[in-house]
C-alpha cells in the first residue's frame, strides 16, 4: 500500500515566543482532506486552540500562516500566504491574504503551515530555512519602515533574495487595523501587524530548497496549460494587465459602486478624470506579485515632484485610491498616492485609514471634533494636504491619530457626542470601496460575510449583480446573471450563498480570486489540486469545503456572541444617496434586507431568529468539532409530545451548548412548570436540579389523569 502523501509535507512549525520553543508537528492527514488548507485548516486550528473571549493581543492569541498545495510559483494564481487570527478590530474572525512570494518559499521550506504563539520579552524575528530556524534579536527595527525593516533582516542574514514579511511601525504601536508586509504587497485587514506586533515578533524571513511530491506530473502540467490557455484569451485578465485594479474607477463611479463622501453617495463623477491622471502621469508599469504570475495586476507607481514626492513602489490598487479620493472627497490624485505609499510603509491598512479619515471629517464638519481636539488641523473635506499628516498620526498614535488608530467603533465610542451615527462599519470592519446600493447581492455579503464589510469575500456579488459574471456555477444552480436585475432583492439571499461557497474557494487553496474573475473555474482548480495530491476532487467537493470552512468560521463568530442582530448594514447604506449619479434613483434604496437575510439563513439552513447553524448543517457537513457538546436523547410523553416539535430531531436526539439542569431543560422546551411531571434519566427518577451529562436519556412525563 502506497502511504505517501502528495502534495502537502503533513507538517507544520509552531513558534511558542513566551519560552522560544521551536518544533515541528504532523498534521493529521483527515483535518487536511476535510480543509484544505489555507483558511480552511487557519479556522480548524483557531477554533480547537483559541478559548471563547480571548484577548487578540493577549499571550493567548495566536496567528496562523497557512499555505496549500497549489502555493507555488508555478501554479497560476499560486502566489500567496493565507493569514488567520481573531481580530483586534473587530473581535471575531480575522483573515488576510498576501501576494508575494513568501508564501511559496514558506512551502519550500518544507511546512504546510506556520503558528505563531506567545509574547517574546523582547523584540525579534524569525528565520526559517528548510530545518535552520531561529529568533533573531531586533531591537535594532524597532520603529523602522516596512522598506527599513525589509532590508536590515535581508542584511543581517547576508541574503538579498530572501522572502520577508514584516509589520511596520504601525503594527508596533498596536493599531488595531495595523497590516502584514511583504514589501509594498499587504495582508491588509483586520489587524494582522498589530497581533504580530503585540508579540514582539517584527518580522518573519523564509527561504528553503524543497519541494513536495506530486502524484501526478503530467495531469498537473496539462492542467497549469489549461489555466495558462484560459489565461491568454481573458479580456479581463488582459484589462487587469493593462490598467489593474485601479482602472475600475471610473466605471464604478459611473455605475453607482464607488462610496464618496463617507457614504453619503455612490458615485462622485470624478473616477474617470482621476483615473486618466493617474495612467498618464503616475503608473510606471505593471508587476506580479510573485515570481511567474501571467496576470500581473501590480501597479508601479510614482509622483515625480512637488509636495507629494514619492518614489517608485508598487501599490496604488482601487481600493487604496478610493479610500484617499472618493471617501474624503479629495481629486488631488498626488496625495491620495503619496497617502497610500506611506499606509505601506508604516503597515496601515489603506481601506480602513482612509475611512477613518473620512469619519473624522464628518465628525469635523458637524462640530463633534472641534478644531481643539484636532490639535488645529483643517479637516475639511477634500483638504489633500492634511491626508498624509493624519496617516502617520495614526500610524505613531499621535494626537487624534491614537483615537482613531482604535478602529472606528471604539473611536465614536471614545469621542462621544453621536459620532456613532458616523461611523460606517459591518461588525467593527469599515466598509471598502464598493457600494451595496449598486448590487443588492452585495448587500447580503456585506451583512454575513465572517469577517465583517469585507472587499474580498463581496467582491463576486457585484460582479454577478452588476458585471453578469457567473463563474462557471450556472451548471450548480446558480440563475444566469443575465436574467437577474442588479436592483432586485427577492432572490439574492440565495444567490449569496452559492457565490460564497464557490468564491471563498481560493482562500482555501491559497489562489488569487482574480483568475476566477479571468475565466479560471472550480474544475479548473479541482484538476490542479487533485493532480497535485492524488485526492480526486470535483468543483462540488470544492464547494463543500467552502460551505464547511464558511459554517466553522461563522460558529467561530457565534461563539464569541454574534448572533442576527449582527448581520447588519449601516442605515446610510441603505439609503438612497444624498447627491451624485444616482440621487433620484429609487432602486437605489435597499428596502427588504431583512426579508433578504431571511432567505440567506433558509438556504444555509441557519436558524432564522439567531442566526446559528443548524446542529442538522453542522452535521452534515461534518463539523463534528462545532457541534454543542452535550447530546442526549429526550422523550416526552403524553401531552408533553407538542413541546418538541421542531426541537428533536427524529431519533428524539438534541444538541445542548451548556449543560443544563432538568428544570433549565424544561424551560429550553417551553414546557410550563408542573410539580406533577415526572422526569427519569436513565430510567430513574431524578430532581428537576440534576444536570444532564453527555448520553443522557431523559423521559419526562406530563400529568396522566386516571380513576
Amino acid at each position: 500500500m502506497n502511504c505517501t502523501l502528495y502534495g502537502y509535507y503533513g507538517k507544520q512549525l509552531r513558534v511558542s515566543l513566551n519560552t522560544g520553543e521551536i518544533k515541528t508537528e504532523k498534521i493529521d492527514i483527515d483535518v487536511l482532506k476535510k480543509y484544505i488548507g489555507g483558511v480552511g485548516y487557519g479556522a480548524r486550528v483557531l477554533y480547537d486552540e483559541l478559548e471563547k473571549g480571548v484577548d487578540p493581543l493577549s499571550t493567548s492569541s495566536k496567528i496562523i500562516f497557512a499555505t496549500s498545495p497549489l502555493t507555488a510559483n508555478n501554479i497560476p494564481g499560486g502566489g500567496s500566504i493565507m493569514v488567520c487570527f481573531k481580530s483586534p478590530l473587530t473581535q471575531i474572525w480575522g483573515q488576510s491574504r498576501c501576494g508575494g512570494n513568501f508564501g511559496p518559499d514558506l512551502r519550500k521550506a518544507g511546512y504546510d503551515a506556520l503558528i505563531i504563539e506567545g509574547i517574546s520579552d523582547e523584540p525579534v524575528f524569525l528565520t526559517i530555512n528548510n530545518d535552520d530556524v531561529s529568533l533573531q534579536p531586533a531591537n535594532y527595527l524597532k520603529e523602522k519602515t516596512v522598506t527599513e525593516k525589509t532590508a536590515l533582516i535581508r542584511e543581517a542574514l547576508n541574503d538579498a533574495k530572501i522572502s520577508v514579511l514584516c509589520i511596520g511601525p504601525a503594527g508596533e504601536m498596536q493599531v488595531k487595523f495595523a497590516t502584514l508586509m511583504v514589501e509594498h504587497r499587504a495582508a491588509g485587514r483586520c489587524g494582522g501587524g498589530a497581533v504580530m506586533g503585540s508579540k514582539n515578533l517584527l518580522g518573519i524571513a523564509v527561504k528553503g530548497t524543497r519541494q513536495a511530491p506530486v502524484a501526478d506530473p503530467d495531469r498537473l502540467k496539462t492542467a497549469i496549460k489549461n489555466v495558462i490557455g484560459t489565461i491568454r484569451t481573458s479580456e479581463t485578465a488582459n484589462g487587469y494587465r493593462e490598467h489593474g485594479t485601479t482602472g475600475v474607477m471610473g466605471p464604478n463611479d459611473a455605475a453607482g459602486d464607488w462610496p464618496t463622501k463617507n457614504w453619503h453617495a455612490n458615485s462622485w463623477g470624478k473616477g474617470e478624470e482621476l483615473y486618466d491622471t493617474f495612467f498618464k502621469h503616475h503608473l510606471v508599469k505593471n508587476k506580479g506579485c510573485y515570481r511567474g504570475c501571467p496576470i500581473a495586476c501590480g501597479r508601479i507607481a510614482d509622483v515625480k515632484s512637488g509636495k507629494f514626492k514619492t518614489p517608485a513602489h508598487e501599490g496604488s490598487e482601487y481600493e487604496s485610491l478610493s479610500a484617499f479620493t472618493a471617501f474624503v472627497l479629495n481629486d488631488n490624485i498626488e496625495s491620495a498616492i503619496h497617502s497610500t505609499y506611506l499606509c505601506n510603509e508604516y503597515g496601515l491598512d489603506t481601506i480602513s485609514a482612509g475611512a477613518l479619515i473620512a469619519f473624522a471629517m464628518e465628525c469635523y464638519e458637524n462640530s463633534i471634533l472641534t478644531k481643539e481636539e484636532v490639535s488645529g488641523l483643517d479637516l475639511n473635506w477634500g483638504n489633500p494636504d492634511i491626508l498624509p499628516v493624519l496617516v502617520k498620526m495614526m500610524a505613531f498614535r499621535e494626537g487624534i491619530g491614537d483615537t482613531l488608530a482604535e478602529g472606528v467603533i471604539k473611536a465614536a465610542e471614545m469621542i462621544g457626542k453621536g459620532a456613532e451615527a458616523h461611523a460606517v462599519h459591518v461588525k467593527g470592519l469599515e466598509g471598502p470601496a464598493h457600494d451595496a446600493r449598486a448590487s443588492k447581492a452585495l448587500a447580503v455579503t456585506y451583512g454575513t460575510a465572517n469577517r465583517g464589510m469585507c472587499h474580498i469575500q463581496p467582491v463576486e456579488a457585484v460582479i454577478y449583480d452588476s458585471g453578469k459574471m457567473d463563474y462557471g456555477l450556472m451548471k450548480y444552480g446558480l440563475p444566469d446573471p443575465n436574467d437577474v436585475e442588479r436592483w432586485d432583492e427577492k432572490g439574492k439571499g440565495k444567490i449569496v450563498k452559492m457565490l460564497q461557497d464557490a468564491l471563498t474557494v481560493p482562500d482555501i487553496l491559497n489562489t488569487c480570486k482574480f483568475f476566477m474573475d479571468a475565466g479560471i473555474t472550480l474544475e479548473h482548480l479541482a484538476d490542479l489540486f487533485s493532480a497535485m495530491t492524488g485526492w480526486e476532487l470535483s468543483g462540488q467537493d470544492l464547494m463543500t469545503v467552502g460551505e464547511r470552512v464558511l459554517n466553522l468560521q461563522r460558529m467561530f463568530n457565534m461563539r464569541e456572541g454574534l448572533r442576527r442582530k449582527d448581520d447588519r448594514l449601516p442605515e446610510r447604506v441603505t439609503q438612497r444617496p444624498a447627491f451624485g449619479y444616482y440621487e433620484n434613483e429609487l432602486q437605489c434604496e435597499i428596502n427588504n434586507f431583512e426579508r433578504m437575510l431571511d432567505e440567506y439563513y433558509e438556504a444555509r439552513n441557519w436558524d432564522p431568529k439567531t442566526g446559528v447553524p443548524s446542529n442538522e448543517k453542522l452535521e452534515q457537513l461534518k463539523l463534528e468539532n462545532a457541534l454543542p457538546p452535550t447530546k442526549i436523547k429526550v422523550h416526552l410523553y403524553t401531552t408533553l409530545k407538542k413541546y418538541g416539535e421542531g426541537k428533536i430531531n427524529e431519533n428524539n436526539t438534541i444538541r445542548l451548548p451548556e449543560p443544563l439542569s432538568l428544570q433549565e431543560l424544561a424551560v429550553y422546551f417551553n414546557i410550563p412548570d408542573n410539580p406533577g411531571y415526572v422526569y427519569l434519566v436513565n430510567r430513574k427518577p431524578c430532581p428537576k436540579e440534576y444536570i444532564v451529562k453527555d448520553g443522557d436519556i431523559v423521559r419526562i412525563y406530563g400529568v396522566v389523569g386516571g380513576g
